[in-house]
C-alpha cells in the first residue's frame, strides 16, 4: 500500500513536530522515524521533508541549530518552540475528529461514495 500524496502532505506538519516532541533530531533521523512508525509503508524523501521544516521554523514553530554528529559532520538539528505545542495539541482534536468519522463510516458501513450528502443510494430499476 503506497500513502497518497495529498494525504502525506495533510499529515506532513503535525507527524514532524510529533517526532520532535520526543526532543531535537535532524532530517535523515526524521525520515527513518517515519518509515519506521508507518512500518514501512509512508517513504519520505529529502525532497519532501526539508521544505516543510523550513515552513515549520518560518511559522515559529520549530528552531534549528548547527551541530555535529558523532562522526564530527556538521548536521542541522531541529528542536520544537513552546509555539508548537498549542498547534500540536489543535492537530490532534482535529485528526482525531478526522479519525472519528472515518472509523465510524467504515464500522458502520454508511460510506456511500459518489453521492451527494442529501441523496440517497438506489439500485439500478430491473431490465425489462
Amino acid at each position: 500500500m503506497k500513502i497518497s500524496k495529498d494525504l502525506n502532505a495533510a499529515s506532513a506538519s503535525a507527524i514532524v513536530l510529533g517526532i520532535l516532541q520526543a526532543g531535537e533530531s535532524y532530517g535523515y533521523a526524521i525520515v527513518q522515524k517515519v518509515r519506521e512508525l508507518s512500518g514501512g509503508e509512508v517513504e519520505w524523501t529529502d525532497g519532501m521533508l526539508y521544505p516543510i521544516l523550513h515552513r515549520l521554523e518560518a511559522d515559529g514553530l520549530i528552531v534549528a541549530r548547527w551541530g555535529e554528529s558523532e562522526t564530527g559532520r556538521k548536521r542541522k538539528y531541529y528542536q520544537l518552540t513552546a509555539q508548537a505545542r498549542p498547534v500540536m495539541e489543535d492537530d490532534r482534536r482535529q485528526w482525531q475528529t478526522v479519525n472519528a468519522i472515518l472509523q465510524g463510516l467504515w464500522a458502520t458501513g454508511d460510506a456511500q461514495p459518489n453521492t451527494h450528502p442529501h441523496e440517497a443510494i438506489t439500485a439500478p430499476a430491473p431490465a425489462r
